[in-house]
């Protein structure tokens, strides 16, 4: 439902309200005061077809689903304007008078005023009903958007938790990375030092049999 429609809806049925009435008062005029309602009456009646043209214009700017909703509305709409004109042509007429008023109650004018009146009644219940439908739908839109904001947060927060548990994941690679180097520098202290005990075992088993050399030889001679 289109908002710029609704607002042009509105004020149409405000002036066709008023017309109705001026309608009915301005029958029972004459003279100036007459003239002066009827000149009310006209200016209505161009205000009304503006904004009839213009909820046309708007209508047929919008999506063929909800465009063909709104042009039914308007025929309405339409035909209640033409009623309102048929109304003016009556009152203008040159035989309409003070005295002839009741004449034209008796022939039809008090059933079409009527007439006109229940079917303005009807299009108001009906704007009423699809402004009821168009809040419902803007609610139901609002939660969508809510649901989609909802919806972006957690998958904000996913990702950022997938970060995390990558940034941790090449921690411990790193921390893998360093106790394998750190194995083989172990490793190879280990080897060194098994390598010096032999060269220190040999270097003290030489001297022991150096000195034992030594003493026999002293001993010998």
């Amino acid at each position: 439902m289109s908002e710029v429609f609704e607002g042009y809806e509105r004020q149409y049925c405000e002036i066709s309200a008023s017309l109705s009435r001026k309608c009915t008062g301005a029958a029972a005029l004459d003279g100036e005061l007459k003239k002066q309602k009827l000149a009310e009456i006209r200016s209505g009646v161009e205000d009304a077809e503006n904004l009839i043209r213009k909820m046309d214009l708007e209508a047929r700017s919008l999506q063929p689903s909800v465009k063909a909703a709104l042009l039914a509305k308007l025929r309405e709409y339409k035909s209640d304007l033409n009623n309102l004109k048929s109304e003016v042509k009556r009152i203008t007429s040159p035989n309409a008078n003070n005295a002839s008023r009741e004449e034209l109650l008796e022939s039809g004018m008090a059933d079409t005023l009527s007439v006109s009146a229940d079917q303005r009644g009807r299009l108001l219940m009906s704007t009423e009903r699809l402004n009821h439908s168009s809040e419902r739908i803007k609610e139901s839109r609002r939660t969508m958007l809510e649901t989609e904001e909802l919806g972006v947060s957690i998958l904000q927060d996913l990702h950022q938790q997938r970060q995390s548990l990558l940034h941790a994941h090449n921690a411990l690679h790193g921390v893998d990375d360093n106790i394998g180097k750190s194995k083989k520098v172990l490793t190879a202290m280990s080897r060194r030092m098994d390598k010096n005990k032999w060269i220190i075992g040999a270097i003290i088993f030489s001297l022991v049999l150096a000195i034992l050399l030594i003493l026999y030889f002293k001993l010998a001679y």
